[in-house]
């Protein structure tokens, strides 16, 4: 016969095993969203009044009756063929006309029929040929002298790609996301068989060529006193670890007022980075919770913000934790975001939209802080609800310093769809083959980001830059730039 045992342990012990389980809980929960769940955060309150589709309350069913009813209603309209769309009417149009069979002779026309259907015809290389006459011109004196034109100048010189194709291979990879290996196997269906060495020599010389507007933009982007700040992980492949890829970060800054973007590339997550891109900076940086935005050897000149998003995210993860507390700052936050949405809706100018976040948004807020002060002592420290509580207290003077200026955005978000393509292009190419090609990947995301914010078509400001920047002066290529 087994006696049991009773242990005890001290108030202390239980609560920190107490804390601990609810950690182990939260980090199991964590690890099955990211297997089995899904990752959008929209939150939809439970509504009181509203019963459940599974909780009907039972009743008993009342005996049939019967009774006659008649009323009069409408028939039905035949349905409607729908319309389609017109076609592009800036696409060209390729007619083809077709005749009757055995039409006589006597037939006159009294009109057409015109169908028009949007067809496909697979991109194609042709070869560019550049003809350049010779001439032996005579002279008065008796000399002679050969006269050709001038040679065009090519993106690479001596080299046998042209603007168009350069700017196919790098639109390709870093907009569509197709590395160069696919690329390679799309030539090879047309009977053009290219190394992968010739394109990446063809890559390097472009980004070769982009160096001088990728410090210009630079410059430009580190002259506004409003940025925000991200980093973004990719592997890259390194001699000093044969086998396996080493962990690099793109950190990105962008300007939201003039719409512009800069990925810079470093080996690292440390701050170095931000500490040499932000040296010169003077202003406002809207950043994560991150602790490296807050050692930067410049922060004397540096104002920190704070990312709504990324708190409301915190208390998102925490309703299976604890739904009431956690519903209950997700319902402030979307009131924050309504009152966003209705300065997007009336278009407001930066000085309306600074008092209506004053007259709206600092009472929601003050409310917000208030209950957070009070729950963050009724909660355990390591549980979700304890966490997202305590991470936006820690932030709370960053968070609501949005209120300040209307310019001031509520959260990182353009910053973070500015990351995405990085995101997508490291599930297709998986890699960046050095620390040089990395880098080279920044400069490129940092023009096609630009191109993307302001609804520049990126081929055709590639190709054409390309044609242009080698005789481009020097002291006006920010012209270049794609804002």
């Amino acid at each position: 016969m087994i006696n049991a045992e009773t242990i005890t342990i001290s108030k202390k012990e239980y609560a920190e095993m107490k804390s601990e389980l609810a950690d182990l809980k939260f980090r199991l929960s964590e690890l099955n969203r990211l297997i089995f769940g899904t990752k959008s955060e929209r939150f939809i309150a439970v509504d009181p009044q509203q019963m459940s589709l599974f909780e009907l309350p039972a009743e008993e069913k009342p005996q049939k009756q019967s009774e006659q009813i008649s009323y009069t209603r409408n028939k039905k309209e035949d349905k409607k063929q729908p319309l389609r769309l017109e076609l592009p009417s800036h696409l060209s149009r390729k007619v083809e006309v077709i005749e009757p069979e055995n039409l006589p002779e006597n037939a006159k026309k009294i009109g057409e029929a015109i169908t028009e259907v949007l067809e496909y015809e697979p991109a194609s290389l042709f070869v560019r040929q550049i003809v350049r006459p010779k001439y032996i011109v005579s002279s008065t004196d008796e000399k002679t002298e050969i006269v050709i034109a001038q040679l065009p100048t090519l993106p690479i010189p001596k080299g046998n790609a042209g603007a168009g194709l350069i700017s196919q291979i790098l639109i390709s990879k870093f907009v569509d996301h197709l590395p160069f290996y696919r690329q390679i196997q799309i030539f090879k269906r047309q009977n053009v068989n290219l190394a992968e060495s010739t394109i990446n020599g063809w890559f390097n010389a472009g980004c070769k060529l982009l160096e001088p507007l990728y410090e210009a933009l630079k410059q430009k982007i580190l002259t506004t006193d409003y940025l925000m700040a991200d980093e973004t992980p990719i592997s890259v492949l390194t001699k000093d670890k044969p086998g396996s890829t080493h962990k690099g970060y793109h950190w990105v800054y962008y300007d939201p007022v003039n719409k512009s973007a800069l990925f810079d590339y470093r080996k690292t997550r440390g701050r170095e980075g931000p500490d040499e891109m932000l040296k010169t900076f003077a202003g406002h940086l809207q950043t994560d919770g991150y602790v490296a935005y807050t050692k930067l050897e410049n922060h004397e000149n540096i104002i920190l913000l704070a990312c709504m998003a990324h708190a409301r995210r915190k208390f998102e993860h925490a309703l299976n934790n604890d739904y009431d507390r956690a519903g209950y700052a997700l319902k402030l936050i979307q009131s924050l975001y309504a009152i966003e949405q209705k300065a997007r809706d009336n278009e407001f100018d930066y000085q309306q939209i600074k008092e209506l976040r004053q007259s709206e948004s600092v009472p929601l807020l003050k409310q917000f802080e208030q209950w957070l002060k009070k729950e963050v002592y009724n909660v355990l420290p390591q549980s979700a609800i304890g966490k997202a509580i305590s991470y936006t207290l820690s932030l709370w003077e960053r968070l609501e310093s949005y209120t300040k200026d209307g310019r001031f955005q509520i959260d990182n978000n353009l910053i973070e769809n500015s990351i995405r393509p990085v995101a997508l292009g490291r599930k297709n190419y998986l890699f960046a083959g050095s620390h040089e090609a990395a880098q080279q990947a920044a400069l490129m995301y940092s023009f096609l980001a630009c191109c993307k914010i302001n609804n520049i078509e990126p081929f055709n400001w590639l190709k054409n830059t390309l044609n242009l920047i080698q005789d481009y002066p020097a002291n006006k290529i920010q012209e270049l730039l794609p804002l």
